[in-house]
């Protein structure tokens, strides 16, 4: 963006807006800080098959070393993983417990 005074700068010196303008920017925000729920998991019925990873609309899951699954930063809390577990190992509680 130019450093001139906002009424000198013209259509073409502004930078879009809503795109990102870096490969791999996004990856630098934390987009879970709000959420009210977060998925645990009870490993001893999950069958690592990988659903949930599958099904996470944000890139909210990760998969650990052993092959089960676990939330990270990106996660929002939505349930969609809880509710498409096939064994139900999956269930979400408040996010302050």
């Amino acid at each position: 963006m130019s450093s001139k005074p906002m009424d000198q700068v013209t259509w073409q010196e502004i930078e879009p807006g809503a795109i990102l303008t870096e490969p791999g920017s996004a990856r630098g925000y934390n987009t879970g800080d709000w959420r009210s729920q977060h998925p645990v998991w009870t490993k001893s019925r999950c069958i690592r098959c990988g659903v949930c990873w599958t099904v996470c609309p944000e890139g909210g899951i990760t998969e650990e070393p052993g092959g089960y699954f676990d939330m990270n930063t990106y996660c929002k809390g939505c349930g969609i993983c809880a509710k498409e577990c096939v064994t139900g190992c999956i269930s979400m509680v408040p996010e302050e417990e």
